[in-house]
């Protein structure tokens, strides 16, 4: 199903008719006449190829379609906050943002760049905001544009949702899972889950996308991923999301077969002595390592790549006598092959939270609960 091909008051008026139970209601909320909200539910249920309501002497009964649309819809409204959105001007805004230029947003959309300008700016003109301005040869977005985009932007991953749920009841899958990827969650835990989860829903198509935190963020807050997995944040200060933990990880020092500190079992102070191979500087192992240090009066040892790439720490580690500071899971092959060695698990040193990171007001589909639902099994 297109999105964009339906009519956004309709769904609209479909929702109410589920909150509120009959059509002369609905009409009253949305500002359309019952002629008009009939017409419009008709329409909307020839577009889906479905039923949405039964209708009954004493009003509208929602069907399991509508039961399983109409929260999305009232979620993705919300986000739009305005009666005067449609379809049309959500996505010409939309692809202006992802293409950065109304040339690249009527090549994405196969739509002519008078309708996408005029689309953008009667949108502007109903909010009497200016969501879009000329900077010299460039367009650039207001911060009032950029609020915009953001909430198109979470209304469109609602909207996409709740079709797609609907679809499934049909028996035609289309639900996508787009998880965000930390470089922990890559090791074991998320592999793991996708195996599990693939025996049970074989249709459902998973997404990873890899990155930081700082990488992940934006993405996820845009409703482009609907949840990240890896090391938590504590405390937690964005009210815009909610973190759950699911496991406790405890780094070790590991070195290459050979190494002069490989049965040695050095202390802070020699490992002080030796240069080693860590995350930047900001990121939650890197400023818990060296916290470990300098609460013992001693400076952190000196750190001659700064990365958070498991492959290159690991192809360095192999070939010099740097140290790093790794979950053992990272290393889990290496260290079955005998190439590297824990040389120190500090009892006191860093330990790591590791847990999901969504939208605080993110709703997952069936299909996205039940993916949750396995990483807690795992993690148990």
């Amino acid at each position: 199903m297109d999105l964009w091909a339906l009519n956004l008051r309709h769904l609209d008026a479909m929702a109410r008719i589920v909150e509120l139970g009959t059509i002369n209601a609905a009409a009253r909320k949305v500002n359309l006449t019952q002629s008009a909200i009939t017409q419009a539910i008709a329409r909307l249920e020839a577009q889906l190829g479905v039923s949405l309501f039964y209708r009954k002497a004493q009003g509208m009964s929602p069907t399991e379609p509508a039961l399983l649309l109409a929260p999305r819809v009232e979620a993705a409204m919300r986000q739009i906050g305005s009666t005067h959105v449609t379809m049309a001007r959500m996505r010409a805004l939309l692809a202006l943002a992802d293409a950065g230029s109304y040339a690249g947003a009527a090549e994405a959309t196969q739509l002519s760049m008078p309708s996408l300008h005029r689309a953008v700016t009667d949108l502007s003109l109903a909010s009497r905001r200016k969501l879009v301005e000329r900077r010299g040869r460039t367009l650039a977005f207001t911060e009032a544009g950029l609020r915009t985009v953001r909430a198109f932007r979470l209304a469109r991953a609602d909207l996409l949702a709740g079709l797609s749920e609907v679809e499934a009841l049909l028996g035609r899958e289309t639900r996508v899972i787009t998880i965000g990827a930390m470089p922990l969650s890559r090791a074991r835990i998320l592999p793991a889950a996708v195996v599990r989860f693939a025996r049970s829903w074989p249709a459902i198509k998973i997404a990873i996308v890899e990155g930081s935190r700082s990488e992940l963020l934006e993405p996820l807050r845009d409703g482009a991923i609907d949840f990240t997995l890896g090391a938590l944040r504590d405390p937690m200060v964005e009210p815009d999301l909610l973190q759950e933990p699911l496991f406790e990880d405890r780094p070790q020092v590991f070195a290459r077969r050979g190494h002069p500190l490989e049965n040695a079992r050095p202390d802070l102070a020699a490992l002080a002595r030796h240069e080693f191979l860590l995350p930047p500087t900001g990121t939650p192992l890197r400023d818990l390592w060296d916290e470990g240090f300098r609460g013992v009066g001693l400076d952190p040892p000196r750190v001659t790549l700064e990365t958070g790439s498991v492959m290159m720490i690991r192809q360095m580690l192999l070939e010099t006598d740097r140290l790093t500071l790794l979950s053992p899971d990272q290393l889990s092959a290496e260290i079955a092959a005998g190439m590297v060695v824990p040389v120190l698990t500090p009892q006191s040193g860093p330990v790591r939270s590791i847990g999901i990171t969504m939208r605080a007001e993110w709703r997952p589909t069936s299909a996205q609960e039940a993916f949750l639902k396995t990483l807690r099994a795992l993690s148990c």
